[in-house]
């Protein structure tokens, strides 16, 4: 799952440290435990990567991500449940699995090299905050 927090006119974007995707920025979370509900494995996934606590506000939506490998083989299958958060406390600092953390101005987004999708999701979350 992952979490889309914005600030007046940026958003937060971390740059991951491990591999698969070592390098890349991409909106913070990560892998849910067993038996963790969306909302608690976000929670957590904030909190380690960025040193915020955040509280779901909205499900925001479901999106599918295939890594292949050289081949085109199906390498990682990820199902990514994402939220619009709002930041609660903390003091932002990267954490585990993440190199960086920033709030990044809409204007600038397409200088970062970011995961698939990511710069997709995010303009679309953009669009549908000026909607509303």
């Amino acid at each position: 799952m992952g979490a889309l927090i914005f600030r007046r006119n940026s958003i937060l974007l971390v740059e991951r440290a491990g591999n698969p995707l070592k390098g890349y920025w991409s909106l913070p979370g990560g892998l849910l435990e067993t038996g963790e509900t969306l909302e608690a494995g976000v929670e957590r996934e904030v909190l380690e990567e960025t040193g915020l606590i955040v509280k779901p506000v909205k499900f925001y939506g479901l999106f599918q991500r295939i890594m292949r490998d050289a081949k085109g083989r199906a390498e990682y299958h990820y199902l990514l449940a994402d939220y619009v958060c709002k930041v609660v406390s903390g003091t932002l600092q990267a954490g585990d699995d993440v190199s960086r953390v920033e709030f990044v101005p809409r204007t600038r987004l397409k200088e970062y090299t970011m995961t698939e999708g990511t710069l997709a999701v995010i303009e679309e979350a953009y669009a549908l905050r000026k909607r509303t």
